[in-house]
């Protein structure tokens, strides 16, 4: 597809949202929203006609790119066939859907309940973990995030909750392994995986362990910071919940459906948990979909129980056909095998040889499609590149380098003092290298922070 250039019709769409449209995390009159004209496949463009890679997939929803034919059609399809249909009926997109789901989770996690995102699927997650269990605590990690509503925000690890944590939500924190930034003063992974297992059942030991109903982690943390788990730690925590009768609940919302080059990254580790939620990628976030695969233990606890939970869209027609679109076409096409290879052979090596040119990296982590770098004015300190959390003149070495990125052309993930590298799962090698050329650009100004 040609970019068209129409600034006009930009500036109509500019001026409509400025007047009514209340954005997500964001003070309102400090934000200048790039007016989208168009996407397809890894790229969007604006309505002056400039073209970005997009290096986040939207909001590492995009696994499949933009507009991919074949899911756009089933959608069309769906829509002429029977839009909408209430979530107590059984409907043919509904059942396949849940299908296709349940043969590519790990272990007996065969039934799986629909929400419309990745929040309300922890939401609900956490909410069957405490009433199969009949125990009111929730123990989630530093350095995660889960989403935005109520319960989520309040497992969330990061300063989103703060605003919304009044310490009644029944949640305690604790430290998950993060060897470059070790809360344990480990110097090996071996190290930092003892020690935050310990850490972790010490939590449990001191907030009495017949309180606990779940632990929720991210198999691998996300928007935090993409922190793979050291080799041991999922499995010793899914020993230490077998221990003590508590739920796991593993999140891979951003994580699953590809992301790191494996259709759940719980297979990365062999580790199968009793509750795992899903979103964005289970359709590439073409429709609004996510859910809860449930294990068999816990779907017996509703066997003659009712469940006292539920969504008026739960399973909605459009969403599953695009789920089922999406899996198939990520089968079809190699899309998880794409990610797995190209992760492995050209973003990895890439994004280390950027860190030897630049001496604003300070760590490169990931697998797969999902990959992270860690920017610092100082390689031997750790000293972030801005501090945690900053925001105005704290942050302007990383608005510089965003700035940088998108005038080379690509559209940078930036969080905190990061800069994640997540593009559509299919991105082609010649695309991957262009990103990687891009951010080479961007980071010789993150270099000027430095020292």
């Amino acid at each position: 597809m040609t970019p068209q250039t129409d600034p006009r019709a930009g500036a109509a769409v500019k001026a409509a949202d400025r007047a009514h449209v209340f954005h997500s995390w964001s003070a309102q009159e400090l934000i200048d929203p790039l007016a989208v004209a168009g996407a397809e496949g890894s790229y969007f463009w604006d309505h002056d006609g400039k073209r970005y890679l997009d290096l986040t997939s939207g909001l590492v929803f995009a696994n499949i790119g933009y507009q991919h034919p074949k899911v756009v059609a089933a959608i069309q399809e769906q829509a002429a066939r029977m839009t909408t249909f209430a979530p107590a009926f059984a409907v043919e997109a509904r059942s396949e859907a849940a299908r296709l789901i349940a043969e590519r989770t790990p272990g007996d996690l065969d039934k799986i309940f629909f929400t419309n995102g990745g929040a309300d699927a922890v939401e609900h997650a956490l909410r069957m973990a405490r009433l199969h269990t009949g125990r009111p605590k929730v123990l989630s990690a530093y350095r995660s995030y889960h989403g935005g509503t109520q319960q989520a925000v309040n497992v969330t690890g990061d300063p989103r909750r703060w605003a919304s944590d009044t310490a009644s939500a029944g949640v305690v924190h604790f430290w998950a392994p993060f060897l470059y930034r070790s809360r344990f003063y480990a110097e090996t992974e071996e190290q930092e995986c003892a020690r935050a297992l310990e850490h972790l059942e010490t939590t449990i030991a001191f907030e009495g362990p017949a309180t606990v109903a779940a632990i929720i982690l991210e198999t691998v943390p996300g928007t935090a910071g993409i922190m793979v788990p050291p080799p041991g730690y999922l499995a010793g925590v899914r020993e230490i919940c077998d221990k003590y009768g508590i739920v796991l609940v593993l999140d891979e919302v951003m994580a699953g459906f590809g992301r790191t080059g494996e259709w759940f990254a719980a297979d990365l580790f062999g580790v199968v948990p009793d509750l795992m939620t899903f979103a964005k990628g289970v359709n590439s976030g073409y429709v609004p979909l996510g859910g809860v695969a449930i294990s068999g233990a816990i779907a017996e606890t509703f066997a003659r129980r009712p469940y006292p939970g539920g969504l008026t869209y739960s399973g909605h027609p459009l969403a599953c056909a695009a789920a089922v679109a999406t899996i198939n076409v990520m089968a079809q096409e190699g899309i998880v095998e794409n990610a797995r290879t190209l992760g492995a052979s050209v973003v990895e090596p890439g994004l280390r040889a950027l860190a030897e040119r630049h001496p604003s990296v300070g760590d490169v982590r990931g697998v797969g499609m999902f990959w992270a770098l860690e920017l610092v004015k100082d390689r031997d300190t750790r000293e972030p590149l801005v501090p945690y959390n900053a925001a105005g003149e704290a942050n302007a070495a990383m608005a510089a380098f965003g700035a940088a990125a998108k005038q080379a052309g690509v559209w940078p993930f930036v969080n905190m003092n990061r800069t994640h590298f997540v593009p559509p799962l299919n991105a082609s090698e010649s695309e991957l290298k262009e990103g990687l050329a891009a951010l080479d650009q961007a980071l010789s100004v993150a270099d000027e922070y430095t020292g």
